[in-house]
């Protein structure tokens, strides 16, 4: 029962921010596979694979929140803004208004293009850290390239693919209806 009630876990930059129950075991979770990768596939100590794993956690979860501020942002630009964030088991979804109205295409097209693009824009300023750091090596340089792949392939990427839950699905139920 606990792991799908809502908690809410504060305001952040204007959103309203929840998390179920089950959000918790998920980041835990996250960060076991973080800290195992680490480990196994670049050959980081124990220690040092755990502190990573964790770093890595925060920057999946911070890229996570920076991707639906994004869609905030656009949202607020639209003149129907989003309310808050959801955090449940190892993704988040963006919560509207219940009450809102029915909205045209072009709306809900501008609302959800706005996490991809934001998440873009980071997955290019952290591929640019991670050049300058590559001469240096070492934890720095890898939490700055998992950014960058984190925000390219996950947010930017996989957001928009047509799977159900995601900005590809919002974008493809609304692109033919835009008149």
């Amino acid at each position: 029962k606990v792991m799908h009630k809502k908690f809410r876990l504060g305001n952040v930059a204007g959103l309203t921010v929840y998390g179920r129950g089950n959000a918790l075991p998920g980041a835990v979770a996250v960060w076991l596979v973080f800290t195992i990768l680490t480990f196994w596939f670049l050959d980081f100590s124990l220690m040092k694979a755990v502190i990573a794993g964790l770093a890595a956690t925060l920057l999946h979860y911070a890229s996570e929140f920076w991707h639906h501020y994004c869609h905030a942002w656009a949202a607020r630009r639209t003149g129907y803004p989003m309310e808050g964030v959801l955090y449940l088991w190892v993704v988040a979804v963006s919560l509207y208004p219940r009450d809102e109205p029915e909205l045209p295409a072009k709306i809900h097209i501008r609302r959800a293009l706005g996490g991809p693009f934001g998440s873009l824009a980071l997955a290019l300023f952290a591929g640019i850290v991670t050049w300058a750091l590559h001469p240096f090596g070492g934890m720095m340089y890898w939490l700055a390239g998992f950014l960058f792949l984190d925000n390219l392939l996950i947010y930017t990427i996989g957001a928009l693919l047509p799977l159900s839950f995601t900005d590809g699905s919002t974008l493809l139920r609304w692109w033919g209806k835009r008149g």
